[in-house]
């Protein structure tokens, strides 16, 4: 068999289609088909045999037409003069006695993504709607919004929209929830579908004809319905009551969150459905699914939120198999910090005293993390583990129980004597600047109770040169003035050494002014250091870092089965910045190439990427696919259009910037690790015209801020403007959520 990428294997199924006698066998003729598909699949352009696929629409073999119609649909765009000679075709399968092939045809042409297919789509859709047949009503319904995307911004068509409206009452339940879908769609600018009192009594009454996907969709929609009356309103709520039992947990969580906003001024009623799905919601957190688990884990939080050791009494449905995913062991892990009470204390800290000796550093460290936070309750049972836990001598292990120990002196005082006890030797098992600033702290804070506390700080402040972190110089610098107040013989000779380095040597500037302010706040006296450095410490018991307090239903019930609890506030906040700035549209443009070999831009479509006919927004094409090699080709053939320099704080989450580019349909070719310095990103983005724009982004954490470096196929000053704009509000954004 030929090579994949070559041209021979077009050639040779272009001469298949075109010989007779494989035409006249059906299933060669079949066979050759599906080898076009398939290597349409695996990403070679299959663009050169359109013209035979369309004369094997022509036939009586609905496999056959199914093949081929999936064919047109991939490369109408790019033939579209051809693809017009399929429209007959498909029209004349319109009117086919064969229901199964009516839809088909519908369907397929409505999935013709091209110019001028709407004037030849709109009549069978029309007609489709009122077909004896319920596929053909299921897929007209569906073609209603694919013919509203195709027309643009449009003026809705009134008569569709009641037509579409008159549906919902058709016997068929899949095209009621059809007709929901593309209501939602096509009225998406006006606010989505209007559902009114009868449509809301209207589908609850159908809700037991739905299949689950439609039970849950029509929940979703119940969202927006306001009963009039408290009657109304238990009645709704006994009608839905069953569903809180369903097999499906999409149904459940669609019914739970249905029962939380219409129950919003009945607290009783909400506490009630919540301890009513602790079944479904276990038995998804025991799912074989990994994704269903990780989302009911993340929903089992959020009601913790406000019922407190909800599921206390089912604490082992939340221990951590060997198997599991690491996200799912964190999230458990979580939970079990929530779950604690004082009948199973001992159980619980047992089990995460396992996994602080995982194999997994991160996952160990969580659990470490975990105890800590059942040590503000459970203090001598936790600082007892904790303390076993320094024994081991493991570098990763000793950094998170130093900074556990921090944290846990200053809530909880009474264990300061036991913490003390247990740092001295610590300190040769600490590399990372996080445990080194815990320790130092430590030192300098409680060092009259640790009698090698100044020899310690002088082993770092005799490797102090070699140190790469300046917030370790500069909690190096305050722990020693502390100790000498309390113990200056020991630490003078110390200090002055360290204060020499960092006014004298020291490059970063703050170090070195802390240095300075420290200097000249000796020479004013010891007493006025003392009020200054020694002053009264804030009560641990105003609360300012324990546990908030339980927060009212009422305050996420809208977040609940959505994505909010999954991806986390800051995350979701991302998101739905970087939508704002997506078009309310985005189609694939009449000339994109689908090849993933050869010319970025066919050539054939080169005539058509020119300037665009109009002036309007930027569209960018989603599901772009350019190699690295194809990127890496343009790249070096190209002069930069644009170069900025914005600022940037903290570190880079590639994650959360790749999932922000994503949705403005920017794609990521390649990316440093997290930590990498400098940190480099090679994106890339095609516009409405196939006008290509490449970017670099060049991220240098000692400056502060982040290069953008822009090259572009075409010379279009406007496009450029409005790509770069995308760009820089997508950066700003998630540089503003990690600072």
């Amino acid at each position: 068999m030929p090579y994949l990428g070559s041209e021979d294997v077009v050639k040779e199924l272009k001469k298949a289609l075109c010989n007779p006698h494989i035409q006249a066998d059906r299933l060669r003729y079949r066979n050759v088909i599906q080898r076009v598909i398939r290597h349409m699949t695996q990403g070679l352009d299959m663009s050169d045999v359109f013209m035979e696929m369309v004369k094997a629409s022509a036939t009586v073999d609905i496999v056959q037409k199914k093949l081929v119609y999936l064919y047109m649909g991939t490369y109408a765009p790019l033939k579209p003069d051809l693809a017009l000679l399929a429209i007959n075709t498909l029209c004349k399968d319109c009117s086919d006695p064969n229901p199964m092939v009516r839809g088909l045809a519908l369907r397929s042409m409505c999935s013709l993504r091209m110019p001028g297919v709407q004037e030849y789509i709109q009549q069978p859709v029309v007609n489709g709607l009122r077909d004896k047949a319920s596929y053909v009503r299921r897929v007209a319904v569906l073609g209603c919004a694919k013919m509203h995307n195709l027309h643009g911004d449009s003026e809705v068509d009134g008569a569709l929209v009641n037509e579409l409206y008159s549906l919902l009452r058709d016997q068929d339940p899949i095209v009621v929830v059809n007709c929901l879908r593309s209501l939602e769609e096509i009225l998406k600018q006006e606010g989505g579908v209007v559902i009114n009192k009868p449509i809301a009594h209207h589908l609850l009454n159908r809700m037991s004809k739905l299949d689950q996907w439609g039970q849950a969709e029509v929940l979703n929609f119940l969202l927006r319905y306001q009963p009039r009356s408290e009657e109304e309103l238990f009645d709704i709520l006994n009608l839905l009551d069953s569903y809180l039992k369903s097999s499906s947990t999409g149904v459940v969580m669609g019914a739970t969150k249905l029962f939380l906003i219409l129950a919003k001024k009945f607290p009783h009623v909400q506490t009630d459905v919540l301890v009513r799905v602790k079944g479904p919601l276990l038995a998804a957190c025991s799912s074989e699914s990994r994704e269903l688990c990780f989302a009911a884990l993340c929903h089992v939080r959020q009601v913790l939120h406000s019922l407190p050791g909800h599921f206390s009494s089912h604490y082992k449905k939340f221990f951590c198999s060997y198997s599991e995913p690491h996200y799912i062991k964190l999230q458990k892990v979580e939970v079990l910090c929530e779950l604690v009470n004082d009948e199973n204390v001992q159980q619980v800290l047992e089990e995460l005293r396992g996994y602080c000796t995982d194999v997994s550093a991160d996952f160990a460290q969580a659990a470490i993390f975990a105890i800590g936070n059942i040590a503000k309750t459970y203090t001598d049972q936790c600082v007892q583990i904790l303390t076993e836990l320094l024994g081991l001598r493991q570098e990763h292990i000793t950094t998170v129980v130093v900074q556990t120990f921090r944290d846990l002196v200053w809530l909880c005082p009474q264990c300061t004597e036991a913490v003390c006890q247990a740092l001295p030797g610590c300190e040769e098992n600490i590399q990372d600047s996080e445990g080194k600033q815990a320790l130092i702290w430590l030192l300098g804070v409680h060092g009259e109770k640790i009698p090698n506390a100044p020899y310690v700080l002088e082993d770092f402040v005799e490797s102090v040169k070699s140190e790469t972190f300046p917030a370790v110089k500069m909690e190096l610098l305050t722990a020693l003035m502390r100790l000498f107040l309390s113990r200056p013989a020991e630490c003078q000779d110390v200090l002055g050494r360290l204060l020499l380095y960092c006014i004298e040597e020291e490059k970063d500037m703050a170090v070195r002014d802390r240095g300075l302010f420290y200097y000249r706040l000796l020479l004013v006296g010891i007493d006025k250091t003392k009020q200054i450095l020694c002053s009264p410490k804030s009560d641990p018991s105003l609360g300012l870092l324990e546990d908030q307090p339980e927060r009212p239903v009422n305050s996420w019930a809208s977040d609940f089965n959505t994505l909010a609890p999954v991806y986390g506030k800051a995350h979701w906040a991302t998101i739905s910045k970087c939508q704002k700035i997506e078009p309310h549209r985005l189609e694939l443009p009449h000339n994109a190439s689908f090849a993933t070999s050869g010319h970025l831009i066919a050539e054939e479509n080169k005539e058509g990427a020119q300037e665009p006919p109009d002036s309007g927004a930027l569209v960018l094409v989603p599901n772009l696919q350019l190699t690295a090699e194809c990127f890496e080709k343009t790249w070096l053939s190209l002069t930069v259009s644009y170069h900025q320099v914005l600022p940037w704080q903290g570190e880079v989450q590639p994650d959360t910037l790749q999932m922000a580019l994503k949705v403005v349909n920017i794609q990521t070719i390649a990316m440093s690790k997290p930590g990498a310095q400098p940190w480099k990103a090679y994106l890339s983005a095609q516009d409405g015209t196939g006008g290509l724009f490449l970017t670099e982004l060049l991220l240098k954490p000692e400056n502060s801020e982040v290069q953008i470096s822009v090259k572009q196929s075409e010379a279009r000053t406007e496009a450029l403007r409005g790509f770069v704009s995308v760009l820089e509000t997508v950066i700003g954004t998630v540089g503003d959520i990690k600072s």
